[in-house]
């Protein structure tokens, strides 16, 4: 059983609600084998920054911090910039959809979806062939695919689902009771 919590994040938003939501939800996470975090915002560049960092505060509270954890930073920045700038077209009027689950063992899972026609990511030509070495995009995918344990477009590629495992200090430090 999961216990979805739901926040919207706006830029008038504080960290003080955010820390009152988080806190209730960390409190009850020690009888659930997952936790789960749902946000829309608006297509807004600008949002990014701090959405990001408040989500990875989330996440540092069910996974101890490794080696990883500026991975699923850099790969959530690049997966929000694609979903804005590429699926939304920065129109305002479109939001983001983020979902994060937390297992108890330390796994995560990130879903992102905009409100774009989508485009098969099959095409994206490798920025590392010789060729593309020298363009100024299409880096980001190869970046999520690099950085996660796994990478998933559905739904013509306007959801992007990227998960990595748990870590090994998450699993001993964080036991259910």
């Amino acid at each position: 059983m999961s216990e979805e919590m739901k926040a919207e994040c706006r830029s008038g938003a504080t960290d003080t609600t955010q820390a009152r939501v988080l806190s209730h939800v960390s409190e009850s996470f020690q009888s659930l084998p997952f936790v789960e975090l749902r946000n829309t915002f608006p297509s807004d560049v600008d949002m990014i920054s701090s959405f990001v960092d408040q989500l990875m505060r989330f996440i540092s509270r069910f996974r101890v911090a490794d080696e990883n954890t500026y991975t699923i930073e850099l790969a959530f920045r690049e997966a929000l910039a694609n979903a804005i700038v590429h699926g939304n077209r920065e129109n305002p009027r479109k939001s983001v959809y983020v979902n994060c689950r937390c297992t108890s063992d330390g796994e995560v899972s990130l879903t992102i979806q905009d409100q774009g026609r989508g485009f098969d990511h099959d095409t994206v030509p490798d920025p590392t062939s010789p060729d593309n070495q020298l363009r100024t995009h299409g880096r980001g995918i190869y970046l999520m695919r690099t950085l996660m344990d796994e990478v998933d477009y559905k739904q013509g590629g306007s959801v992007v689902h990227m998960r990595k495992r748990a870590n090994v200090a998450s699993a001993t430090t964080r036991k259910p009771q």
